[in-house]
């Protein structure tokens, strides 16, 4: 079964959010990532370097809290759009069928596609307004 997971999107406060969010929920980031690791191939501006890109946080049972740092090329977020759901489907093409069925009468802001960080990943606007991330570890496709 596939798993959702709440996604912050902050505006380059999400470090402080998320070692506030470790001191009071335990455990340790599983994922830590800043603009700045981001390949040579994807430059970030100056301005994000520091800022995260993404960060996950092992919460209670099966829950992954994770974020990011609203990048300086995109308009600030205000409280409201700055939640993403995101989903990790159980095989690739249970990934692409999720795509699919969510961006019927929404918009895929990225296709789902082979990423950096060994996902097969994806991001859409659904046609009620509400953002998802589809996010298929392919190391689990290996294993």
């Amino acid at each position: 079964m596939a798993e959702i997971n709440p996604y912050l999107i902050l505006n380059g406060d999400c470090g402080a959010a998320f070692d506030f969010y470790r001191s009071v929920f335990g455990g340790e980031f599983t994922a830590n990532m800043k603009f700045s690791d981001l390949p040579g191939d994807n430059p970030c501006s100056t301005d994000d370097e520091s800022k995260i890109l993404h960060v996950s946080l092992p919460v209670g049972r099966g829950t992954i809290l994770m974020g990011s740092d609203c990048p300086s090329s995109q308009p600030p977020v205000d409280m409201g759009n700055n939640i993403m759901l995101s989903i990790s489907p159980d095989s690739k093409e249970d990934a692409d069928r999720i795509f699919a069925a969510l961006t019927d009468g929404g918009v895929a802001k990225l296709p789902m596609q082979d990423m950096f960080w060994g996902a097969y990943f994806g991001m859409l606007t659904d046609r009620f307004g509400i953002s998802w991330q589809i996010n298929f570890d392919l190391k689990q496709a290996a294993g």
